[in-house]
């Protein structure tokens, strides 16, 4: 501030305030809440943005984040809760002709046909129509493929690879008196075949329905691009629908809360005593009721069938009693969560006396989940299946007490998820240790040991796959074992030698 005196007779002081500070005004509450609420608007909105540049953003998103204290392993079952994702660009080329299929056996043994007859087309350049199911088999179930998996993402994720439609061209039906060329391809064929004696067949018939397709494609001998397309069906284009998927990620979420579990595929149902002639542990009355069921069903060819000489071989499930024995001698305590993951059991809870009363945390999905939430899977065994597949494959430990298809393609998902461990049972060593302890020839400590030395190293460590030139059937199934898929540097030699992972037995 400065004061400056006028010249003249009236003199007048004069301020000048140019040199002042600017005056300084208390902020009113209403300016300070305005500037507030403005400057939380801006974060959030900030915030939205980059959730949903990073493709996060959706209601359930903060449901999906795990509680540490209540979930302390991570579930490796696919998030029900998807956002969808962009599609690829189509593959462009000539189509061959069209390819229809109609799958045979149980849901696995479909899973796998799928997998080979998408790899059978994208070889021959055809258009594949969405497989069709069984109906007729023994399960009787009606489901289509829509019912079971999400037939959007599967037609969407490979459609770089080959172009899928739900139906055939009105003009190649019936109805229209279009004859469909129907056969059933060679079994455990490669690519030769599918180029020289199949193609060919498109040039004179647009349209060709293979009627069979469990084991029509090798296991071995096949370029890598065929066995890693294999595995990109089976592993990613193969999603369970979302109600399977809802209902399989929350049983696997209930078995995580109790901590590690182990998922026990036990074999022991009416379908497979009775085509495999196993009836060890059985009365002559059951005996006889499955073998009546055996003669049943034309189409299974083997009708008399030695059980004891069958089960000296190794190639019978093991009874509920014998399995308790085996997971006791393997280490399992009786506090341990175990999930028996199959269909009805044969001879029901009585049978299953043995193995509850050796390990009481024995539970089912029947036990777990509301029956309003199964009631839409009643009479759709593939879809109850499909929920045991999930569990088995997210479970902290899996054992088949049979080497059927549901265990196989469980253990090739499970080598492909990182070799999580699966036991796999070496059925005919037990069925001689188990004879021997049962009789009194063995004490318990020498039946333990002997149990655990068999097992060291069949526990889903990293091997190569074992390859019987002529005996395809005998050979390890690529699909249990699909070791082109299971490791990115150009030799997997010495991974797949090297047996590095954990060999303990438990949990």
């Amino acid at each position: 501030m400065e004061v400056v005196k006028s010249e003249g007779n009236n003199s007048v002081l004069q301020v000048r305030c140019d040199k002042l500070p600017p005056p300084v005004f208390p902020r009113t509450r209403l300016q300070v809440c305005f500037i507030w609420v403005c400057s939380s608007i801006l974060v959030w909105t900030c915030l939205v943005q980059l959730m949903a540049i990073g493709d996060l953003w959706h209601p359930n998103f903060l449901n999906k984040i795990p509680n540490p204290a209540q979930y302390p392993f991570p579930v490796v079952i696919e998030d029900p809760v998807q956002s969808p994702l962009p599609l690829i660009p189509a593959r462009n080329y000539s189509s061959s002709g069209f390819l229809k299929v109609s799958c045979n056996g149980g849901l696995n043994q479909m899973r796998a046909a799928i997998c080979d007859m998408v790899t059978i087309a994208r070889l021959m350049n055809l258009t594949l129509v969405v497989p069709e199911l069984d109906k007729t088999s023994f399960w009787a179930d009606p489901s289509n493929f829509e019912d079971i998996f999400n037939v959007k993402h599967f037609i969407d994720s490979l459609r770089d690879e080959i172009r899928i439609i739900r139906r055939l061209p009105k003009r190649f039906s019936r109805k229209y008196g279009y004859q469909l060329l129907e056969m059933s391809p060679i079994s455990w064929s490669n690519e030769k075949y599918y180029l020289e004696q199949i193609l060919p067949l498109f040039s004179k018939n647009k349209v060709l329905h293979f009627n069979k397709t469990d084991a029509r494609l090798a296991n071995n001998a096949l370029p890598d691009e065929l066995q890693k397309l294999r595995c990109r069906v089976n592993f990613q284009a193969l999603k369970f629908t979302p109600e399977i998927n809802n209902l399989g990620y929350k049983l696997v979420r209930m078995l995580q809360a109790k901590g590690h579990f182990v998922a026990l595929h036990l074999r022991y149902e009416m379908d497979m005593l009775a085509f495999s002639g196993c009836t060890h542990g059985c009365s002559k009355e059951e005996a006889e009721e499955l073998k009546h069921m055996r003669y049943a069903f034309p189409w299974w060819r083997e009708k008399e069938i030695v059980s004891e000489g069958r089960r000296s071989q190794g190639l019978c499930p093991l009874t509920p009693e014998e399995t308790a024995l085996v997971l006791r001698a393997l280490g399992f305590s009786k506090e341990t969560p175990i999930y028996v993951a199959s269909g009805e059991i044969y001879g029901g809870e009585q049978r299953l006396a043995a193995l509850r009363a050796a390990f009481p945390q024995i539970v089912k999905k029947e036990m777990l989940l509301d029956p309003e939430e199964l009631k839409q899977f009643h009479n759709h065994s593939s879809q109850m299946a499909a929920l045991d597949f999930l569990v088995s494959v997210a479970s902290n430990a899996f054992i088949p007490t049979y080497d059927g298809n549901m265990a196989r393609l469980v253990e090739g998902h499970r080598r492909y998820l990182g070799f999580k461990k699966t036991i796999l049972l070496d059925r005919k060593s037990l069925v001689g240790l188990l004879d021997l302890y049962q009789t009194g020839t063995i004490p318990w400590d020498k039946f333990e040991s002997s149990v655990r030395r068999v097992h060291e190293k069949r526990i889903g460590q990293p091997i190569g796959r074992r390859v019987i030139p002529d005996k395809p059937k005998e050979e390890d199934y690529f699909y249990a074992n699909p070791q082109e898929c299971l490791c990115g540097a150009p030799d997997c030699n010495d991974l797949l030698g090297s047996g590095t992972t954990d060999s303990s037995i438990e949990v």
